[in-house]
Protein backbone atom coordinates (compact mmCIF):
# COMPACT_ATOMS: atom_id res chain seq x y z
CA UNK A 1 0.00 0.00 0.00
CA UNK A 2 1.48 3.51 -0.62
CA UNK A 3 0.19 6.61 -2.36
CA UNK A 4 1.52 9.14 -4.11
CA UNK A 5 3.62 12.35 -2.81
CA UNK A 6 1.98 15.42 -4.55
CA UNK A 7 1.68 19.11 -3.49
CA UNK A 8 -1.40 20.97 -5.13
CA UNK A 9 -1.08 24.69 -5.31
CA UNK A 10 -4.03 27.23 -5.60
CA UNK A 11 -2.60 29.36 -8.66
CA UNK A 12 -5.47 32.19 -8.25
CA UNK A 13 -9.07 31.15 -7.35
CA UNK A 14 -10.60 28.50 -8.82
CA UNK A 15 -7.03 27.58 -10.80
CA UNK A 16 -4.85 24.98 -9.36
CA UNK A 17 -1.50 22.96 -10.20
CA UNK A 18 -0.38 20.01 -9.24
CA UNK A 19 3.59 18.45 -8.59
CA UNK A 20 4.30 14.66 -8.08
CA UNK A 21 7.10 14.84 -5.89
CA UNK A 22 7.40 10.92 -5.49
CA UNK A 23 5.30 8.28 -3.92
CA UNK A 24 5.37 5.67 -1.32
CA UNK A 25 5.19 1.89 -1.84
CA UNK A 26 4.98 -1.21 0.44
CA UNK A 27 7.88 -3.57 -0.25
CA UNK A 28 6.71 -7.05 -0.35
CA UNK A 29 10.22 -8.44 0.58
CA UNK A 30 11.16 -6.20 3.52
CA UNK A 31 7.66 -5.77 4.95
CA UNK A 32 8.49 -2.18 4.87
CA UNK A 33 7.20 1.01 3.50
CA UNK A 34 9.32 2.60 1.50
CA UNK A 35 9.57 6.29 -1.12
CA UNK A 36 10.31 6.20 -4.39
CA UNK A 37 11.89 9.76 -6.04
CA UNK A 38 10.76 11.18 -9.32
CA UNK A 39 12.63 9.56 -11.32
CA UNK A 40 11.35 6.45 -10.77
CA UNK A 41 7.75 7.81 -12.28
CA UNK A 42 7.05 5.92 -15.36
CA UNK A 43 3.87 7.84 -16.04
CA UNK A 44 1.66 9.54 -13.87
CA UNK A 45 -2.54 10.94 -15.18
CA UNK A 46 -4.48 13.75 -13.43
CA UNK A 47 -8.15 13.73 -13.21
CA UNK A 48 -9.00 17.60 -12.72
CA UNK A 49 -12.55 16.77 -11.94
CA UNK A 50 -12.73 13.19 -9.81
CA UNK A 51 -16.11 11.39 -9.25
CA UNK A 52 -15.07 9.18 -7.08
CA UNK A 53 -15.97 6.48 -8.83
CA UNK A 54 -13.82 6.27 -12.43
CA UNK A 55 -10.31 7.76 -13.45
CA UNK A 56 -10.67 10.25 -16.45
CA UNK A 57 -7.34 11.37 -17.00
CA UNK A 58 -7.08 14.80 -18.43
CA UNK A 59 -3.35 14.73 -18.25
CA UNK A 60 -0.78 12.37 -18.51
CA UNK A 61 2.96 12.72 -17.99
CA UNK A 62 5.60 10.41 -19.09
CA UNK A 63 8.78 12.04 -16.80
CA UNK A 64 11.15 8.83 -17.70
CA UNK A 65 10.20 8.97 -21.29
CA UNK A 66 13.26 9.64 -23.50
CA UNK A 67 13.57 11.43 -26.93
CA UNK A 68 11.99 8.51 -29.12
CA UNK A 69 9.58 7.03 -26.16
CA UNK A 70 6.19 8.41 -24.41
CA UNK A 71 4.29 11.02 -26.55
CA UNK A 72 6.71 10.98 -29.39
CA UNK A 73 6.43 6.96 -29.37
CA UNK A 74 3.14 7.09 -29.46
CA UNK A 75 2.65 10.39 -31.96
CA UNK A 76 4.20 7.47 -34.31
CA UNK A 77 2.18 4.66 -33.53
CA UNK A 78 -1.16 6.60 -34.18
CA UNK A 79 0.17 8.64 -36.72
CA UNK A 80 -1.57 11.50 -34.70
CA UNK A 81 -0.12 15.28 -34.63
CA UNK A 82 0.35 16.47 -31.20
CA UNK A 83 1.14 20.42 -30.11
CA UNK A 84 4.82 20.21 -30.22
CA UNK A 85 5.09 23.56 -28.05
CA UNK A 86 2.51 21.20 -25.19
CA UNK A 87 5.00 17.67 -25.76
CA UNK A 88 7.93 18.83 -23.48
CA UNK A 89 5.72 20.00 -20.50
CA UNK A 90 4.24 16.48 -20.41
CA UNK A 91 7.55 14.77 -19.79
CA UNK A 92 7.78 16.13 -16.08
CA UNK A 93 5.97 16.32 -12.63
CA UNK A 94 4.14 19.67 -12.42
CA UNK A 95 0.76 20.01 -14.49
CA UNK A 96 -0.51 22.07 -16.44
CA UNK A 97 -2.56 24.85 -14.95
CA UNK A 98 -6.67 23.79 -14.51
CA UNK A 99 -9.51 25.06 -13.36
CA UNK A 100 -11.86 23.05 -10.39
CA UNK A 101 -14.41 20.60 -12.13
CA UNK A 102 -17.73 20.40 -11.05
CA UNK A 103 -17.05 17.78 -8.50
CA UNK A 104 -14.24 20.19 -7.06
CA UNK A 105 -12.23 16.45 -6.27
CA UNK A 106 -8.79 15.29 -8.25
CA UNK A 107 -7.34 11.95 -8.80
CA UNK A 108 -3.14 11.59 -8.98
CA UNK A 109 -2.42 7.99 -10.23
CA UNK A 110 1.31 7.19 -10.47
CA UNK A 111 2.94 4.00 -11.84
CA UNK A 112 6.40 3.27 -10.84
CA UNK A 113 9.29 1.96 -12.95
CA UNK A 114 7.93 -1.61 -11.84
CA UNK A 115 4.62 -1.33 -13.30
CA UNK A 116 2.86 -0.93 -10.11
CA UNK A 117 -0.29 1.35 -9.45
CA UNK A 118 -0.83 4.21 -6.62
CA UNK A 119 -3.68 6.69 -6.31
CA UNK A 120 -4.09 9.79 -4.47
CA UNK A 121 -7.20 11.36 -4.28
CA UNK A 122 -7.83 14.99 -2.84
CA UNK A 123 -10.44 17.95 -2.69
CA UNK A 124 -10.16 20.85 -3.95
CA UNK A 125 -11.88 22.83 -1.45
CA UNK A 126 -9.71 21.70 1.33
CA UNK A 127 -6.57 23.94 -0.83
CA UNK A 128 -6.27 27.55 0.36
CA UNK A 129 -3.89 30.16 -1.80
Amino acid sequence: MGQPDVVVKQIKAGCYQVEVRGFDYFDTKTGELKSGGKKNIAMWALDTDYDNRSLFPRQVFFPMAGSGDGWNKLRKDIRAELNEELLEQFHGTVSLPFEAGENECIAVKIVDDRGIESLKVINLDRISV
